[in-house]
């Protein structure tokens, strides 16, 4: 490619994207610990065994600590909606420009790749027979969970066969909400005018404790339904309206 096209395909391309925000990776540090600290306490009940931990700080303190990860997700939700806001907003200057095919495509080479290197692995140790990681459960197949992992909808299927899926598989439910809620949202930043954009995106944020009442006695849509995670990520795209 001659200096003149390489210059001219430049310029159409957006700018790169901005430096890193020290507040946003702190959150995301945070979010991080308790997530992690969250499935490290469900198996081993740490660090609530004995330990000095254990032994000076409240139990309250404790189980703050340990078992806040299904909370922290949201905070997930809600920065991954500010970041994506934020990033648009300084390349387009307003939601109503973004480029939804550089948006598909930007979304698609972050995600897909790592995905299907995740699937390949949890196939692979279902087919070995791992524990942890073989799918068994009533109603439930490998092929479904892949499926399903792949069409954004495996909350829908953990929902719909009323079975967790092992725990290695079970953690692509926030992927599953954050990638359709990302499906849908350059269209609604394009279809719709700014005001009715807020309007909707309001609605979406304040409806978390109907959406979550509505489901009240089904664990599982209660935690992996899409309405209350899209309302998270909707909050953090109001954020920096």
């Amino acid at each position: 490619m001659s200096g003149a096209g390489a210059s001219a395909l430049a310029q159409q391309l957006p700018p790169l994207q901005p430096a890193r925000s020290a507040g946003i990776d702190f959150l995301r540090g945070l979010a991080i610990v308790l997530v992690v600290v969250h499935h490290l306490a469900l198996p081993f009940r740490l660090p609530l065994g004995p330990s000095h931990l254990g032994d000076v700080l409240p139990r309250r303190i404790i189980n703050a600590i340990s078992f806040n990860g299904y909370e922290a997700v949201f905070l997930f939700f809600v920065i991954s909606g500010f970041v994506i806001t934020h990033r648009a907003l300084q390349q387009y200057g307003e939601l109503a420009h973004l480029d939804w095919r550089a948006f598909y495509l930007r979304r698609a080479g972050r995600i897909l790749p790592l995905l299907a290197v995740l699937l390949l692995v949890l196939n692979l140790f279902h087919a070995l027979g791992v524990p942890g990681y073989v799918v068994n459960a009533p109603g439930q197949s490998v092929m479904g969970a892949t499926a399903s992992a792949l069409t954004m909808s495996l909350n829908w299927y953990e929902g719909r066969t009323n079975e967790w899926l092992p725990g290695a598989w079970d953690v692509l439910w926030s992927l599953s909400i954050e990638e359709a809620f990302y499906l849908l949202f350059p269209l609604l930043c394009l279809c719709l005018p700014r005001r009715w954009l807020v309007v909707s995106l309001l609605i979406l944020m304040l409806s978390a404790p109907w959406a979550r009442a509505a489901l009240q006695g089904q664990e599982i849509w209660q935690e992996k339904a899409y309405l209350p995670g899209m309302s998270a990520i909707a909050c953090g795209v109001l954020t920096d309206q």
